[in-house]
């Protein structure tokens, strides 16, 4: 069974429309240097995993309360019980939302084939040609792409969003990603949160001033049915 290195028990924002919990798995295929699970990235094994029995007699003492559990990390495809639990939560009546980075599309093309997902939301972490910059890491922006289309003809309510950091993206990144992205029904800007980030030099960085932020999500606008800002 995957190893659950936290529980958030009441979310109000991470699965729309649903009263929910979010569980969150440990490591990830990206270093991105803004990242504000630093920890759960790189030292997943500091959070002592969550007792499996514990976290289904939640589950249970939840009934007819709770809706739906979002499974995010670091990148929860990388854990390898993850269909294990998916089927566990759904096993209650409970709905799955998944959040993933899109850089290990045939776990994603599993799931989606196997309809254990009730929603999906993908970061898209900046334009195909500066993925391996902003992400520090080997990435093969192929799997992002094909990550992206299986989401695409899936059937499965979606999301793509993307964290705006100062220095990183700026306003021709998000036309690009626009343009990229085109006809999608829904797009997020995120607004930068300087906390416990990966790369310690990003504490200082501060987030774009609200007129620029929701400048960007004005870029963003044409490309997508709707276009979502969090943190304005």
């Amino acid at each position: 069974m995957v190893e659950i290195r936290g529980l958030e028990k009441f979310s109000s924002k991470d699965f729309p429309g649903h009263i929910s919990s979010t569980v969150f798995l440990g490591g990830c295929t990206f270093r991105c240097p803004y990242c504000h699970n630093a920890a759960l990235v790189l030292k997943p094994e500091s959070f002592p995993p969550l007792p499996i029995d514990f976290f289904l007699s939640f589950l249970d003492s939840r009934k007819g309360w709770l809706e739906g559990i979002c499974i995010t990390g670091g990148e929860p495809l990388l854990s390898e019980g993850l269909e294990d639990l998916i089927r566990v939560v759904r096993e209650r009546d409970l709905l799955v939302k998944l959040d993933t980075n899109g850089s290990l599309p045939d776990r994603l093309e599993r799931l989606v084939s196997l309809k254990l997902l009730d929603r999906i939301a993908m970061d898209i972490k900046a334009p195909l040609d500066r993925y391996a910059e902003v992400t520090r890491s080997g990435v093969l922006t192929g799997d992002i792409v094909r990550s992206v289309e299986i989401i695409r003809r899936s059937g499965v309510p979606a999301m793509f969003r993307t964290t705006v950091v100062p220095g990183i993206l700026g306003r021709e990144d998000i036309r690009e990603i626009g343009e990229w992205l085109e006809g999608a029904p829904t797009y997020q800007l995120q607004q930068y949160v300087p906390h416990d980030t990966l790369d310690p030099d990003f504490v200082r960085v501060k987030p774009y001033p609200r007129e620029e932020f929701i400048m960007l999500a004005e870029i963003a606008r044409p490309y997508f049915g709707e276009v979502l800002v969090e943190g304005a």
